[in-house]
């Protein structure tokens, strides 16, 4: 087994993990603490260290609320826990689980993002332990990266100091973890010219970011987006933070902190710029700075102006429905004036003029309509990878009942229900084998389908296309079906990429 490896920076010492054929090295650096003069830069090469680095316990998490102190945060229940867990602005640290016995094995590589709304979450959660999937024949990176103002700070002084890296530290943290994966993973046994990178929620808009950033051409071969990407026509507007929005919500940041310059900003304690920004009520968020980003990622996917790689997207069946608000049929009809135009009258004849019938017929997965669009849009601009689209489905016990809940597919995916303190039973625990069976497959050749444990083919997945729309449902089991548009979500699809232009 691998246990010890020199990188950049220095040699590093893993730990067995509960399986000691895999390895896990928690807590490596990628970059330079992103401290004093390195606050809102882009991640700066790492510092060297003597001797061996003993590479056994997560490094502190990103500055962020204090997970787990609100219980009737489901979140709190499922796995931000642990109120004390360390927090630091030194966080730009990875970690990598490995089965590879020698560094010349060439095993596929996948690079994960963590979710959480780019305000909170962190790699040492308890469902993102990367020993199962590196059970199937993975190398598994996990990337911190900054949040909420460390990560997405934009203002006129930072863009005068770094233009050609004005904000979007956050993203350019995950960036650069996927460079250094390129660089260093063959010491792992992982082959740098195979990397699927993949995310859920946050995590799967920020695989979106990187898939229609110029800058990240030819870093990697596969992308997996999870819960990351929504089309919306109605109940809330898809917003664009523009630079210049973004610098302007800066300087009003900087007016909280009572601070004038950079200079004075950077000599702050990480702790008064955190709880400033939790209760300041501009936020921060990916920003289409002109670099990084050029436009909107929602106009470069319809545009085709993404990287051509094989796709696995999904969500689960109970999440990101979208809905107007209205309270009667007037205003039903108003606002889907507002949101039609010309086309009001079109919709209106689909979902129909019982008020209560429409507000139910009008109620659709954003989800669904954006990925369905997504493949639409390739198919019109020649791009002809395949896209291998899911619903999650199961039954998730509790007392909470919570149905099929934003996140409540990680379990299952990274196959760590044994973590969870749900009462799952034998179908939950075959759903997840199965799950993590076919990611674990798309990583090694953009192919989900093979064999399950017993050496049975498992249920064919095949990819989606607008005409041959294949779907896997994973319920009590895996099931393939068709995803058959309704006509509201045919309706929708039309005009979402006639919006831009398709």
């Amino acid at each position: 087994m691998i246990r010890q490896v020199k990188i950049e920076g220095g040699e590093i010492r893993g730990i067995p993990a509960a399986d000691p054929r895999v390895t896990a090295f928690k807590g490596v650096p990628f970059a330079a603490p992103p401290v004093g003069e390195n606050r809102w830069r882009a991640p700066q090469p790492v510092v060297p260290w003597e001797g061996v680095k003993e590479c056994y316990t997560f490094a502190p998490i990103s500055m962020q609320h204090i997970p787990g102190l609100d219980l009737n945060n489901i979140y709190s229940r499922e796995w931000n826990v642990d109120p004390s867990i360390p927090m630091s602005e030194d966080c730009l640290y990875l970690n990598v689980w490995t089965p590879a016995k020698t560094p010349d094995e060439k095993l596929p590589v996948l690079v994960w993002f963590f979710g959480g709304g780019l305000r909170e979450g962190n790699t040492a959660e308890m469902e993102f332990d990367g020993e199962r999937i590196a059970r199937r024949g993975v190398v598994v990176v996990t990337v911190n990266y900054r949040l909420t103002v460390f990560g997405f700070l934009a203002h006129p002084q930072l863009t005068a100091e770094q233009p050609d890296a004005p904000t979007n530290f956050g993203h350019l943290d995950q960036q650069a973890g996927i460079k250094w994966a390129i660089r260093n993973i063959a010491a792992f046994g992982g082959d740098p010219t195979n990397i699927t990178i993949g995310g859920q929620s946050a995590g799967g808009g920020s695989v979106i970011s990187q898939l229609t950033s110029p800058q990240d051409k030819g870093l990697f071969q596969k992308a997996i987006i999870m819960s990351g990407m929504m089309a919306y026509l109605y109940g809330r507007p898809m917003r664009r933070n523009t630079l210049a929005d973004a610098e302007a919500n800066g300087e009003e940041f900087f007016k909280v902190l009572g601070v004038k310059t950079l200079e004075e900003a950077r000599k702050l304690d990480a702790v008064i710029i955190r709880d400033a920004s939790n209760t300041f009520r501009g936020g921060f968020g990916t920003v289409v700075d002109g670099v990084f980003l050029p436009e909107a990622t929602d106009k470069r996917l319809m545009d085709g102006n993404r990287h051509n790689v094989p796709l696995l997207v999904g969500h689960t069946s109970n999440e990101f429905f979208a809905e107007f608000p209205a309270k009667n049929m007037d205003e039903f009809k108003a606002q889907a004036k507002e949101a039609f135009g010309e086309e009001t009258d079109e919709f209106l004849k689909i979902v129909g003029d019982d008020f209560d019938t429409a507000m139910k017929a009008a109620r659709i997965c954003s989800l669904e309509l954006a990925y369905k669009s997504l493949k639409r849009a390739d198919e019109l601009n020649g791009i002809d990878q395949p896209m291998y689209y899911y619903c999650f489905d199961p039954e998730i016990p509790g007392w909470d009942n919570p149905g099929t809940f934003h996140s409540s597919d990680l379990w299952f995916f990274f196959e760590t229900l044994a973590k969870c303190w749900r009462p799952f039973v034998g179908k939950h625990y075959d759903l997840a084998r199965q799950m993590c069976n076919y990611w674990g497959n798309f990583f090694k050749n953009g192919d989900p389908n093979g064999n399950d444990a017993d050496g049975t083919p498992m249920p064919e997945w095949k990819p989606y296309t607008t005409e041959d729309p294949n779907m896997m449902r994973f319920a009590d089991v895996s099931t393939p079906e068709k995803a058959v548009s309704s006509e509201l979500m045919a309706f929708l699809m039309k005009v979402y990429l006639k919006r831009f232009g398709k």
